[in-house]
């Protein structure tokens, strides 16, 4: 079982930045491949950001490619998200997700965190 808290959402202007964490329960951490994702309203949830239980691959969606930055730290039990160059349509809850290496679910999802960005 893994429990995910993410923080770090807030408001900001366009243009400007905001670094996500996840922090996760259990001690296999490193044995998940943690994923962001978000939903804006009216909108379904999308993939933005995945990293691999050893941190070596990331994949991003093409909407953030070049902004967002996914990392881990395994002996925090922690994942981040770097967003820089933040845009109006980057507004969602940003959720936290993990996922077993060999699984191709994810089964665990974090409660969410709300980003705003302000034109």
């Amino acid at each position: 079982q893994v429990q995910l808290v993410e923080s770090g959402g807030g408001l900001v202007q366009a243009g400007g930045s905001l670094r996500l964490s996840c922090a996760a329960s259990g001690r296999t951490f490193s044995t998940y491949v943690m994923g962001w994702f978000r939903q804006a309203p009216g909108k379904e949830r999308e993939f933005v950001a995945h990293i691999a239980w050893s941190g070596s691959t990331t994949y991003y969606a093409d909407s953030v490619k070049g902004r967002f930055t996914i990392s881990r730290d395994n002996a925090k039990n922690t994942v981040y998200l770097q967003m820089n160059g933040l845009k109006p349509e980057d507004t969602a809850v940003y959720y936290c997700a993990a996922r077993y290496f060999t699984s191709p679910k994810y089964s665990y999802w974090g409660q969410g965190t709300q980003v705003t960005i302000s034109s």
